[in-house]
């Protein structure tokens, strides 16, 4: 099929650490037929100050008098694990991408090979990273929670200014809360994105519970999915609880490509089941009691009925009034 939507499990940093359930993740991302599985690059001590506090969501899923940097810490993957991933990811046939949320990483993962770079939500604000990952020209995706239109404006002026092209960035809406409730997702600023920036193709990063709101993102026309992926949504760590599990997973990617299965060419017409079925559900013009030749059809001596191979009720107006050219039985189509 052309232009199937991209689908990307975004693990994150649910390999706590970990990088044999990292491995885990990719095998399971590309069994649930992700196009992607997504990893964060970052280094603690550049994102974060030492005493800032948790958001509200980590506090109710991790140790609650943790700070922040020890909590994201304790989620690093060294650039070692990094380069393991990206040539399983390669092995295994699925895309490797990541979220650098610093310059470094953005270094890192360019040197890497990385095509493709994930911007999060978090960074639309920050100009000198914009800068950086800019310069690099390659395709970019931008997530956008917790931003104003004026705010991706912005960001995308920056990151054209330094020499990527428009043409090879997409745009994520995303609801930055973890779980995002629904009366918040707002899927109708797909269209508001996709009339603002026409030509920058349009996604959705969701963080609902369940696999119902990304499925009618792709019906409003988001080209990409980004979904946090799990192997267990009880295991510690900020994110497992606001993610889908594998089997979930499957779920919303065979449901996405019914979906798009189901959005064929557009041209209405009869399909092949339907051809089978017009002579049994339609209807024809038929004798609602005996009818002696030369007599005139009328509304009291004709009905309409089943099944619809005779002369369509279409015709009503053409046969009343005229004359019955033979007898005819009860429930007898009329023939012309």
């Amino acid at each position: 099929m052309k232009n199937k939507t991209y689908i990307i499990a975004e693990a994150g940093v649910n390999h706590n650490g970990n990088i044999e359930i990292a491995k885990k993740l990719v095998q399971k991302a590309k069994y649930c037929g992700a196009n992607a599985v997504k990893f964060q690059t970052f280094k603690a001590k550049n994102v974060v100050t030492k005493n800032a506090q948790k958001s509200q969501y980590q506090k109710e899923t991790t140790d609650s008098v943790e700070t922040q940097f020890s909590m994201i810490k304790k989620l690093e993957l060294t650039h070692e694990d990094h380069k393991l991933l990206y040539s399983y990811c390669n092995r295994v046939g699925i895309d490797f991408l990541s979220s650098p949320f610093d310059i470094q990483s953005i270094e890192f993962l360019n040197n890497l090979g990385l095509k493709t770079l994930k911007i999060p939500s978090g960074e639309i604000v920050n100009l000198p990273y914009l800068r950086v990952i800019g310069q690099l020209r390659k395709k970019l995706i931008l997530s956008t929670g917790m931003s104003r239109l004026g705010e991706i404006e912005a960001a995308l002026d920056v990151l054209v200014s330094m020499g990527t092209q428009r043409k090879n960035i997409s745009l994520l809406h995303c609801i930055t809360d973890y779980p995002a409730q629904v009366e918040d997702v707002n899927l109708l600023a797909l269209r508001t994105l996709k009339y603002a920036f026409p030509e920058i193709s349009i996604g959705y990063s969701d963080h609902t519970n369940g696999i119902d709101i990304p499925i009618a993102a792709v019906s409003l026309g988001a080209t990409i999915i980004e979904k946090h992926f799990t192997l267990d949504k009880t295991l510690q760590g900020p994110d497992h609880k606001a993610s889908l599990d594998p089997k979930e997973f499957l779920q919303m990617t065979k449901a996405i490509r019914n979906v798009e299965i189901a959005f064929g060419n557009g041209i209405k017409k009869i399909s092949i089941g339907e051809l089978n079925n017009i002579d049994s559900i339609r209807k024809s013009i038929v004798a609602a009691k005996k009818i002696s030749k030369d007599e005139i059809f009328s509304e009291d001596n004709l009905a309409v009925k089943r099944p619809g191979n005779g002369v369509s009720p279409m015709r009503w107006d053409e046969i009343v009034g005229s004359k019955a050219k033979k007898d005819y039985n009860e429930d007898e189509q009329i023939v012309l």
